[in-house]
């Protein structure tokens, strides 16, 4: 089989994937779409010869990532994530710093991965993915304040986990990590992914004004997305973060200049989300097998128990900070952003770029995998039961 060939069955293994997994999606309504899509990556990975092409980490991420988080950040809603700025604030920084450090911690103390590798394993499962239960939510009418601190940590955190990821990265690559310097190398990344998905969001604006129609809205978007990151990337900063403060910039200010309203636009990065997500974890089943977690799987649910424990502490802790000041944060609302928090495609795609990168330990990758695996089956498949068990009230 040519490679050509191979690249066509892999688009038809996808788009048929794709639709019978959406049938099996609307079967079970109460059961989020990313569980479905990690079972069939992981019986992909399985299937003996597979003739489909190879696709290097990199690729992987410039291709799938910011189509995924454009995605989000044009269905974000804006003015109760503004109402509910100061949670999703403390735990897309504070929270994020705290978890890295503590997995960083705990897996270096109690599993034996040395301090650079520990804090990489902590940055890969930092960003959280609760985009599908989010759509649980919606589908039961949860208050909006509860979805709005869900999705907004989902998105945010996208860009902050990605840049302490790159920031760990770099200074482990360098041969000499260290504290100081990753931390050096964060703030340059944040900040001038930040400036350049300002600029590329504005510039897009401006691109966004001469669409007549729905084509051509769908058509400047993809180039707002994905420009953003190839500028962010070229200048050596995030690029997530820069999709980030784009996909927010068009988001708040496209619906000003009578943008953005369309079904077929939405329609259109619903779509090509749903076929991202299903394609990244057929490519990521095959290059990381279930089988090669089989001599990890201790450390799978070893690094899985320390992600809950870690998970808790920057959730209570600060969302009850932040409950000082009005709005309040029910309870019922921490303990369902406790056992949301996710780990979906963006920390896949990051376990399988480090997976043959020097100077970082092997079983990193494949354990983050794992722990993804474990995080959207355990946490993902009881996200139903655990919402009736916690009574969330409907909105009015």
């Amino acid at each position: 089989m040519t490679a050509e060939q191979r690249f066509l069955l892999l688009l038809i293994l996808v788009g048929a994937l794709a639709t019978v997994l959406g049938l099996v999606s609307k079967r079970a309504r109460m059961l989020p779409y990313p569980v479905i899509l990690a079972i069939a990556g992981v019986v992909v990975g399985l299937l003996p010869g597979t003739p489909l092409p190879h696709i290097g980490p990199d690729i992987l991420l410039i291709a799938f990532v910011p189509g995924l988080v454009f995605e989000a950040a044009l269905t974000l809603d804006l003015d109760e994530l503004r109402r509910r700025l100061l949670p999703v604030s403390l735990l897309v920084t504070l929270g994020v710093a705290m978890t890295v450090v503590l997995i960083g911690a705990l897996t270096h103390l109690l599993m034996g991965f040395a301090w650079a590798d520990g804090m990489l394993l902590g940055a890969i499962l930092a960003a959280t993915d609760p985009i599908a239960v989010v759509t649980l939510l919606r589908r039961i009418k949860a208050p909006g304040g509860l979805a709005a601190i869900l999705e907004g940590e989902s998105l945010l955190n996208d860009g902050t986990g990605v840049a302490a990821f790159s920031a760990v990265l770099a200074t482990i690559v360098s041969g000499s990590p260290s504290a100081l310097d990753a931390g050096l190398r964060f703030v340059e990344l944040t900040l001038g992914g930040t400036v350049a998905g300002l600029a590329v969001g504005f510039i897009g604006l401006a691109l966004l004004r001469f669409a007549e129609d729905a084509p051509l809205e769908i058509l400047a978007t993809l180039v707002i997305a994905y420009g953003s990151y190839l500028v962010a990337d070229v200048l050596h900063v995030s690029g997530i973060v820069a999709v980030v403060v784009a996909g927010i910039v068009v988001a708040r200010y496209g619906t000003n200049i009578g943008k953005l309203h369309g079904p077929q636009l939405l329609g259109f990065w619903n779509l090509l989300a749903f076929v991202l997500n299903a394609m990244l974890f057929i490519l990521v089943g095959l290059a990381l097998p279930a089988w090669r977690l089989l001599p990890v799987a201790g450390l799978v649910v070893a690094a899985f128990a320390i992600m809950l424990i870690t998970r808790a502490i920057p959730v209570y802790g600060l969302l009850g900070l932040a409950g000082l000041r009005p709005p309040p944060i029910p309870w019922r609302w921490r303990h369902l952003t406790w056992w949301a928090g996710l780990r979906g495609a963006l920390a896949v795609a990051l376990a399988l770029s480090v997976a043959a990168t020097a100077g970082v330990d092997s079983r990193v990758s494949v354990v983050a995998y794992g722990v993804v695996l474990v995080s959207l089956l355990v946490q993902g498949g009881l996200i139903s039961p655990v919402m009736r068990l916690l009574r969330v009230e409907p909105a009015v």
